[in-house]
């Protein structure tokens, strides 16, 4: 792997490449994404039957072709080897049990000259589901996409995901059963974010779209956001690693692997104090690679977009680690819990030498739809209240209209605003 220092007289351009990994060329490929949109706006279900024997290898016979039939996907939770099936089931307990504690509520303030204020939660009508299936399916996605839609409240959930040559993925299906989702299309990229946010004849609009995918489906969510809502515009997958001289130079080297195997766009970026462990990460990512099932792409991705950072000090690391803001965050240091309080921007924070990321990816808990490219500075991980929004509750007695009343009608009339001032007026009279 590629090792910098940060008393290269270099490092302050090499950063700002690491910096820079989240973009993406939106803009190259939003012409051909308008397009597909288009097309689906103008033409429908013929418009995605022509995509899918376009971009997926397999010709639809009609639009009911394109829907998964309920009973292949019991067939396919009923045809599970029984450990695997345990394993879903644990999955789903816990990433349950988890975003359940993130339910937001509902609330009333009573005020003692009559004003009630408040809030009101509810769910959206429906969720539209991107789950991925190209280079390889994701069944975990489904889970982490569908559960919380499900604890939300959500009524209709409708999943989109690619079959390359008309072969869904039989664990997909049989996770689709676990979940209750009777609405699974065979139809990715692009077509599958304007058929969820402006509706066919088959299908009707959701309300909001969930899920990672490639540039063209992050593309899409980017132009339909506003027609519906979405939850993020998410880039490859990422890890980033803070470790001392405790850490273990097996256990780092594999974990970058674990997200370069991803995608030939992912990263994988390592800081530590220690030089000596630096040299011995790189050397065990080497030997790692040599018998990894997806070598190639894992290849690609630490030549192309790993790194290892040495650090003066632990507070450099961390430093260097905010402004990077990674979608996943090992801290593998003797007491990770003391650097949680200076650690400000990740999608997820995985403590300890024995919380690796696929923990997190599987059976943890917490989602792993996370921010990426820098972006765990602002956007937070996918959870309950992507599936919800709040209305705000007023309701002001006669009293409390003669308090306050006055200054509300000055406000407006400063605006110049004469009918909002004249509407409080008629009251105050």
């Amino acid at each position: 792997m590629k090792i910098i220092n940060t008393k290269d007289t270099n490092f302050k351009n090499e950063f700002e490449e690491i910096l820079g990994r989240g973009k993406v060329d939106i803009k190259g490929v939003s012409g051909i994404v308008q397009k597909i949109i288009d097309e689906i706006i103008e033409d429908g279900d013929s418009a995605i039957c022509n995509h899918i024997e376009r971009f997926d290898k397999w010709s639809p016979k009609d639009v009911n072709d394109l829907f998964i039939d309920v009973a292949l996907m019991e067939q396919a939770y009923n045809n599970l080897e029984p450990k695997l099936k345990a394993s879903l089931h644990l999955a789903y307990d816990r990433i349950e049990k988890y975003h359940q504690k993130q339910l937001p509520k509902s609330w009333l303030d009573f005020e003692e000259n009559g004003t009630i204020l408040g809030q009101k939660v509810t769910p959206v009508d429906r969720a539209g589901l991107y789950i991925p299936g190209g280079k390889a399916a994701y069944p975990s996605s489904l889970l982490m996409n569908a559960i919380p839609a499900l604890v939300a409240g959500v009524k209709e959930i409708v999943v989109c995901t690619p079959t390359p040559n008309n072969e869904p993925n039989e664990l997909l299906l049989a996770a689709c059963h676990l979940c209750g989702v009777t609405t699974v299309i065979k139809v990715g990229g692009a077509s599958a974010i304007a058929m969820m946010a402006y509706g066919t004849k088959s299908l009707k609009k959701v309300d909001v779209i969930t899920g990672p995918g490639n540039i063209f489906v992050a593309t899409a969510k980017k132009l339909v956001f506003g027609e519906v809502n979405i939850d993020m515009i998410a880039g490859p997958s990422e890890i980033g690693i803070l470790a001392d001289s405790n850490a273990k130079a097996n256990y780092l080297a594999i974990d970058l692997l674990s997200q370069a195997e991803h995608d030939e766009m992912a990263s994988s970026i390592l800081i530590t104090t220690d030089e000596n462990l630096a040299y011995k990460t790189s050397d065990e990512v080497e030997r790692y690679l040599k018998i990894l099932s997806r070598n190639e792409i894992a290849r690609k991705s630490i030549d192309e977009r790993g790194c290892i950072i040495i650090a003066t000090s632990m507070d450099e690391a961390i430093d260097l680690m905010n402004e990077i803001a990674p979608e996943h965050l090992e801290v593998i240091t003797q007491n990770p819990f003391e650097l949680l309080p200076k650690i400000k921007h990740a999608g997820a924070i995985f403590l300890g030498e024995n919380t690796p990321e696929p923990i997190g990816d599987y059976v943890a808990g917490p989602n792993h739809t996370l921010p990426t490219g820098g972006t765990a500075k602002f956007y937070s991980p996918l959870n309950v209240e992507n599936f919800m929004k709040k209305s705000s509750i007023i309701s002001f007695s006669k009293k409390a209209i003669q308090e306050v009343g006055f200054e509300c009608a000055l406000l407006a009339d400063t605006e110049g605003l004469t009918a909002h001032a004249e509407s409080v007026r008629v009251r105050l009279r």
